[in-house]
């Protein structure tokens, strides 16, 4: 069975005690942080290697490590195969700064984003740029409301109600 589909059954599984998922997550958060913190203290320097060297390397287990590579392959330059992966499977951890940085505020990973490594990375006026740009992303913003008697926004000349509001109820 691929990694993937092993790691999904254990941490997203819904017949497990709220108790010991809540322990697992806290638990794997913090692995997850530690590799972060190794990452980001060189973050232009590609780490490859296979899903266990890298197991091995940071500390993990390969299980950890698959679950790892499932957060941060959307912030990578070029994603990792992690549908098909297998402990052999070599696998790049050259990331896109400011995707990456984005992904985590997308996430509300605070524990993440606000890692003093970051500093080094970006200024605090960029880091601020970037949060924001990530917040407003998500964030719809309607028009303003048409009211019956106004002018029809398609352009037409008509009332509202005589054109384009005609039977919205």
């Amino acid at each position: 069975m691929a990694l993937l589909k092993e790691w999904q059954k254990i941490a997203y599984d819904e017949n497990k005690d709220k108790g010991l998922l809540q322990k697992f997550w806290a638990n794997y958060f913090n692995l997850e942080k530690g590799v972060y913190e190794k990452l980001l203290t060189e973050p232009d320097t590609e780490v490859k290697g296979t899903v266990k060297e890298l197991a091995e390397k940071y500390g993990l287990s390969v299980m950890e490590m698959t679950g790892f590579l499932d957060g941060i392959n959307d912030s990578l330059v070029t994603p990792n195969p992690i549908e098909e992966m297998e402990e052999d499977t070599v696998v790049s951890l050259k990331f896109d700064k400011e995707k990456l940085y984005k992904n985590m505020v997308d996430a509300k990973a605070d524990w993440l984003y606000e890692l003093p490594q970051w500093e080094s990375i970006f200024d605090e006026e960029t880091r601020k740029a970037l949060y924001l740009e990530q917040k407003k992303s998500g964030t719809v913003v309607k028009g303003p409301k048409v009211g019956r008697n106004d002018p029809c926004p398609c352009g037409s000349g008509r009332k509202y109600k005589q054109c384009c509001g005609k039977n919205k109820k």
